[in-house]
């Protein structure tokens, strides 16, 4: 039985996301309540929101800015209240698409050639070939996102992705295939691969029920496999991860990774994709949202909410 704890989740939040967000908190919310921990949600909307008193911990269900941009993680910090996730210097990192590129880079870790772009009347790149694909620098759950298969493309897809940042990340499309890999406790959770029925894997597909279809785990030989995960845990190490994030990654048709961006605090629905790769291992969804709660709680050296489980495949 765990030891009952005061846990707030924060979901919702003012980012492009809320609604994804809204949908996350609450199925992490109802997991901590069914392990019997008392949860109160809190929608930080207003920045004069406060943590009820007692608070052992807050579960950060948020997405996009405010809640992903180390913004919020620096208000916990002055608080002195552990929460779950990277800390706020390295989901600020992760959150810049650029300065992730640029970790990566550092670090040796394969990662797609881009150029980064600040006004919309930029004109196409000079030496450069389409298809190349658009991001706004700091945005999440692909939005903004815009694919340029023909120069002529260039103009519209450019002002349309500039709509959601002040810089945009120019970057060449990896044709192959797509997949995802949750890190938990430092370990890398068995690769999912992410295919969409229509199109490509845009904000609509992407939480649009039954648009697309998820394989885990991903149908790769043990190589390609150990070369996928070591590509996505190779990306957390550099921007300096903790506790759990999910690293999406590329893989050319020769088995080559290339690492996309890194997601710290990645959708946390029962049908999300961490906790499909969790669940292979044996790590249910409750389960799941309550060791992110003592990933973060051993911290301030306070000890396991549970021991172990009969069930568990793993120790995560």
């Amino acid at each position: 039985m765990s030891q009952p704890l005061n846990l707030v989740v924060m979901l919702g939040g003012p980012s492009a996301e809320r609604e994804v967000s809204l949908r996350s908190g609450a199925a992490v919310a109802a997991a901590l309540r069914s392990r019997g921990h008392q949860v109160t949600e809190l929608d930080p909307l207003s920045p004069a929101w406060t943590l009820p008193p007692g608070t052992d911990a807050v579960f950060l269900a948020l997405h996009g800015t405010y809640g992903e941009d180390g913004t919020v993680q620096r208000q916990l910090d002055a608080l002195a209240v552990p929460y779950t996730g990277c800390d706020a210097e390295s989901s600020r990192v992760a959150f810049d698409k650029v300065l992730t590129k640029q970790a990566c880079v550092s670090a040796g870790v394969p990662t797609a050639k881009f150029i980064v772009v600040n006004s919309a009347n930029t004109p196409w790149p000079a030496g450069w070939q389409p298809p190349v694909v658009l991001k706004p620098v700091r945005q999440g759950s692909s939005v903004g996102l815009q694919f340029v298969d023909d120069v002529a493309q260039w103009p519209a897809a450019l002002a349309a992705a500039i709509q959601f940042d002040s810089e945009v990340l120019v970057e060449e499309k990896i044709v192959g295939r797509e997949t995802t890999v949750g890190i938990l406790a430092g370990t890398a959770l068995p690769v999912v691969e992410v295919r969409p029925k229509q199109g490509v894997l845009d904000y609509q597909n992407k939480y649009t029920p039954g648009a697309t279809e998820y394989f885990v785990p991903a149908d790769f030989d043990g190589l390609t496999t150990q070369k996928i995960q070591a590509a996505a845990l190779g990306a957390f190490q550099a921007i300096g991860g903790r506790d759990y994030a999910r690293v999406d990654v590329m893989v050319r048709p020769n088995g080559e990774p290339v690492v996309l961006e890194v997601n710290t605090l990645p959708g946390m629905t029962a049908t999300s994709l961490l906790p499909k790769a969790a669940a292979v291992v044996g790590l249910d969804y409750a389960r799941l949202c309550e060791r992110m709660v003592e990933l973060a709680r051993q911290r301030t050296g306070k000890p396991a909410v549970t021991g172990p489980e009969k069930g568990n495949h793993v120790a995560l």
